[in-house]
């Protein structure tokens, strides 16, 4: 199984960027997709998340700036983050759940990380 993240970089504060996250190795569609991160010496944050049929669930420090998405049956998913902030500085990770739809932000509901992509908001 390889998650795989792209589209980091940095962005000026209000700016916008999109992310993705391609998914392979599953011989079905995962139920539960999405994004964590960490900012530099923090612990991790779960971000954003999108279940198999379109159920999301946001942080309340992304609400109304970020909006996470995926289309039809494919293993990928994608973040936009508009309006940014420093706050949003960090690693993005993208997760996956097999077997549950979205229900939490605990990181160790999630089998499957991605190796991160880097987004700086100056």
């Amino acid at each position: 199984v390889q998650l795989v993240e792209s589209g980091g970089g940095s962005v000026q504060t209000g700016g916008s960027l999109s992310l993705s996250c391609q998914v392979s190795g599953y011989d079905y569609i995962a139920i539960c997709l999405g994004w964590f991160r960490q900012a530099p010496g923090k612990g991790r944050e779960g971000v954003a998340l999108i279940d198999k049929y379109g159920g999301t669930m946001y942080s309340d420090s992304v609400k109304g700036r970020f909006t996470v998405s995926r289309y039809g049956t494919q293993n990928a998913v994608h973040l936009k983050i508009e309006n940014a902030e420093p706050e949003d500085t960090g690693t993005y990770f993208c997760v996956a759940d097999r077997t549950h739809y979205c229900h939490t932000f605990d990181g160790n509901v999630f089998e499957d990380w991605g190796q991160g992509t880097q987004v700086t908001v100056s």
